[in-house]
């Protein structure tokens, strides 16, 4: 496989389908936001972290790839379904997001409950994480803007939004296992 093409040397660049947007089309910006978040994943599970969370994040970065696969594909292109012209489109479903949640309950166990907002820092790893939510929830509003103009399957909106939830709640208990001290937020009166 060819790394370059050419064939974007005009500001243009191909669906799965193969039919030509421009870079800035929101499709692009949409499934481009989810591949900067997949490499902040990527990040994360190359620090010196448990073992476990290195492996759902794995699985997570396999699920963003199908999940920009599918915000590659436009509705009416997911309706080629026979011959020549036939889309392989990977989908994921419910079961990605019940393993978000699964993550999320497990870690919640062992944290303190939260009493105040949580400032990102404390550690690299941490920051690390505080900076993949942002880029997810980023990655959230995109889609979302674009589902207002074209459909998005329901699941990707839900596992974008979860998403976000397990990262902030893996921020906390990275710090934790860090034994880092949690930064509270607390207002300055003036």
């Amino acid at each position: 496989m060819k790394i370059y093409t050419k064939t974007g040397d005009k500001g243009t660049t191909a669906l799965f389908s193969g039919a030509r947007v421009p870079k800035y089309n929101l499709r692009i910006e949409s499934y481009g936001t989810v591949d900067e978040l997949n490499s902040y994943l990527g990040l994360i599970k190359d620090q010196e972290i448990n073992t476990h969370y290195q492996e759902v994040l794995y699985q997570i970065q396999n699920d963003l790839f199908v999940i920009g696969s599918m915000l590659a594909t436009p509705p009416q292109d997911e309706k080629l379904k026979s011959g020549k012209d036939r889309l392989n489109i990977f989908t994921i479903d419910s079961d990605s997001i019940r393993l978000l949640e699964r993550e999320i309950d497990a870690m919640d166990t062992e944290l303190e409950p939260m009493t105040n907002f949580i400032l990102p820092g404390g550690h690299t790893t941490v920051s690390y994480c505080h900076i993949a939510r942002c880029i997810c929830r980023r990655a959230e509003r995109l889609v979302v803007e674009l589902n207002e103009n074209e459909a998005v399957a329901d699941v990707v909106l839900q596992y974008l939004n979860r998403l976000s939830d397990y990262l902030f709640v893996l921020a906390r208990k990275l710090t934790k296992d860090l034994k880092v001290e949690e930064i509270k937020w607390i207002p300055n009166k003036k």
